[in-house]
């Protein structure tokens, strides 16, 4: 695989995001770049090659993972090791409108990281780090003042921005939330201009579903691959 000019950015968004609207927060300035560890693990290369992976373990501690977005499947190296490979689903689209009777949708912010990593560790959404909510604006619902459903915005590659942290805490579920949180998400995205996307892991049936009611639908199909350096 070679990232070409003439892709589509979101063949590969991790590195289109990281070479056009999200270029200031790029780690790496060779053949690989990654986001800051504390906003989340997502890396890339231009391509698969010895020197692609050499150039993204330069930048990785032992300790560190690396989150792969990729139109096939990585031949990794014998220095890393995978502790994960699946495929996951691209969806694009514009949600449906959608509102909550007699609930806020309020905006996140610092203050609400601890609770938006407790809802997240819960839910397993996809990782979700301490600057995590700087990519992008955060929008959740609470009930007695506990963060119990939010959605975000994450990567944003040429004039697209991914949709990312679509939870909702079991005990809150089939009330409506991730569908108002998803339109709420969406129409700020839209103002701005933009084209709202997600990613889903391929075995996730149900969100899949819900997504697709919402009036997304299947763009392709990418290949998650999580690394990290043996020691």
């Amino acid at each position: 695989m070679t990232v070409s000019d003439a892709s589509h950015p979101l063949d590969h968004p991790i590195w289109s995001a990281l070479t056009t609207r999200q270029s200031a927060l790029a780690e790496g300035d060779g053949p690989a770049r990654r986001y800051p560890v504390a906003m989340t693990p997502f890396a890339d290369m231009t391509d698969m090659s010895a020197k692609g992976f050499a150039a993204l373990g330069a930048l990785m501690s032992d300790q560190d993972i690396a989150v792969l977005f990729t139109p096939e499947p990585v031949d990794v190296p014998a220095d890393f090791k995978v502790m994960l490979a699946k495929p996951g689903e691209q969806m694009i689209g514009m949600p449906k409108a959608s509102s909550l009777s007699g609930t806020e949708i309020v905006t996140l912010g610092a203050a609400d990281v601890p609770a938006m990593i407790a809802l997240t560790e819960l839910t397993k959404p996809g990782p979700f780090n301490v600057r995590t909510h700087e990519l992008g604006t955060f929008l959740g619902v609470k009930v007695d003042g506990e963060l119990v459903a939010m959605a975000g915005e994450r990567m944003k590659p040429g004039n697209y921005t991914e949709m990312t942290a679509i939870c909702v805490h079991p005990s809150h579920r089939g009330r409506g939330y991730a569908q108002a949180l998803m339109a709420a998400v969406s129409r700020q995205i839209a103002a701005r201009g933009e084209i709202p996307f997600l990613h889903v892991f391929s075995d996730n049936t149900s969100a899949i579903a819900l997504y697709r009611r919402q009036g997304m639908e299947i763009r392709r199909r990418l290949y998650v691959t999580v690394l990290q350096k043996h020691p």
